[in-house]
């Protein structure tokens, strides 16, 4: 039998925690807005090996797969998507998809939801294709 390890399990560093409470935050507002506009939010946060999807939301017969992306101004934000990233989510959503076959017959789009301070959330439907 082994013994228990005596070092104490780390803590994540400050900065690191105040931009996961950010995302969080940016995630909020850009799901309710997407609410507001008559979205419904079918899955947050869905990670898999290829990547994580922020938010999943459904409007008649529409299936957004959304990042979110919060920085100091909007212009920022939108230079955040990356193609990488938007292969990524592709790979993603695709993970998605054959696990709810339910959503084989939706339209698919790639928004952005792009978030500032003292600015309100910006959607962007069809930031990006999944030719990316």
């Amino acid at each position: 039998m082994t013994p228990p390890d005596p070092t104490p399990p780390r803590r994540p560093a400050p900065r690191r925690v105040a931009a996961f409470r950010a995302g969080l935050t940016a995630e909020d507002r850009a799901a309710a807005l997407l609410t507001a506009a008559g979205y419904r939010i079918v899955a947050r946060r869905f990670r898999t090996p290829h990547g994580e999807i922020d938010l999943i939301a459904e409007r008649r017969g529409l299936l957004a797969f959304v990042e979110v992306k919060a920085r100091a101004t909007l212009d920022a934000a939108a230079y955040a998507v990356t193609p990488r990233q938007q292969k990524r989510i592709v790979d993603a959503a695709n993970a998605w998809l054959m696990a709810h076959p339910e959503h084989a017959n939706f339209d698919l789009r790639f928004d952005a939801v792009l978030v500032a301070p003292r600015a309100p959330p910006l959607h962007l439907p069809g930031a990006f294709d999944a030719g990316a």
